[in-house]
């Protein structure tokens, strides 16, 4: 396994992760993501430990916390080689302090967590979501008191725009507060904005990228084809209108690519999607998800080898969007390239 650092902090963490969205399945979302119970969850971290994969990510709101009660389970007894991250900020109930990241929300969280996840420490602990209701310098001032007190390790965010990322760093840097090392992001073959943006601020300021859906929200698996309709086992039929969109036309190409290069490497469509991801800047880890052995262990197989320069450049071309503006001219336009050129 290859260990990278996340961010600018001092903890590694390997190239491919673990989330646990698919444990417990309670909901109509997630438990069409799968519905993983204690005794396979132990299986698939055992395969992963194996595997040197020991980054294990979950949230509070999946499956309405019996995620991160299977995920305490399943590495009781071996916490000391597991890295476990969980989120918080989102809804958990309809209650006035049941959402976002106050330092009500904050304190009790965490110690819901805790206790959920039957430990006495949390190794990176993210913001879900910003929370554009209250003060940033609480946020942080919380976060730091609970740093302080051994209650979490390393904090990140989820799923931030640019500018409030930017703001909570600046802010944690005027007042000595833990930096966010940290941001997980969707960012796929199908969906690339995350490099317009947040890309270039996470190469500044020393921020990882986790990954989350890196198959393009189960797009990208080599079962969606252009003229075909979806497979009746699909969970898009359940989650579709979840997860962010895709064009469909943009996607059957990228998969036209993807299994060329399937037949020229061997290797399967989901493992070239990963790869792919693998060489882009600022990402730490590539969070995979599996409802069974037998897909973790294919995800799995995305590292230990690597696309050709020129597989890349076809994976680019195919996959390439026009930003929106004030991003276009750095990836269309010489002048504005040469003295602010594109991450990649």
């Amino acid at each position: 396994m290859d260990y990278r650092r996340l961010g600018s902090s001092g903890l590694k963490v390997p190239a491919l992760s673990f989330g646990a969205g698919t444990f417990g399945g309670k909901g109509p979302l997630f438990s069409a993501w799968g519905a993983t119970d204690e005794a396979e969850a132990r299986r698939l971290i055992d395969i992963c430990l194996e595997a040197g994969v020991n980054l294990f990510d979950t949230a509070d709101v999946y499956s309405d916390g019996a995620s991160e009660v299977i995920l305490g389970a399943a590495v009781k007894g071996r916490r000391d080689k597991a890295i476990l991250s969980t989120k918080i900020s989102l809804p958990i109930g309809d209650g006035p302090n049941d959402a976002g990241s106050s330092r009500a929300r904050l304190v009790n969280g965490v110690e819901d967590a805790l206790k959920r996840l039957g430990t006495d420490y949390i190794d990176l602990m993210q913001l879900h979501a910003f929370d554009a209701g209250t003060p940033i310098e609480e946020v942080l001032s919380t976060l730091d008191m609970l740093v302080r007190s051994g209650k979490l390790r390393y904090v990140g965010v989820s799923n931030f725009a640019g500018w409030q990322l930017m703001k909570s760093l600046a802010a944690a840097d005027l007042y000595g507060y833990p930096r966010y090392v940290a941001n997980q992001v969707y960012y796929s073959l199908a969906g690339r904005d995350y490099e317009w943006e947040l890309m270039p601020l996470g190469l500044d300021q020393g921020v990882g990228a986790l990954v989350w859906s890196p198959l393009g929200w189960g797009r990208l698996t080599g079962r969606i084809r252009r003229g075909q309709p979806w497979p009746e086992s699909s969970r898009l039929h359940d989650t579709a209108d979840f997860g962010p969109p895709v064009d469909d036309e943009k996607l059957y190409d990228i998969v036209e690519v993807l299994d060329a290069l399937a037949e020229e490497t061997g290797k399967t469509v989901p493992q070239i999607a990963i790869n792919w991801l693998l060489q882009r800047p600022t990402v730490s880890s590539v969070i995979i998800g599996a409802r069974n052995e037998e897909q973790l262990r294919q995800n799995l197989g995305a590292i230990g080898w690597a696309l050709s320069t020129e597989q890349v450049s076809r994976l680019d071309a195919v996959s390439a969007t026009t930003a929106p503006y004030p991003y276009f001219p750095y990836y269309r336009q010489a002048g504005f390239a040469r003295i602010n050129p594109p991450p990649i």
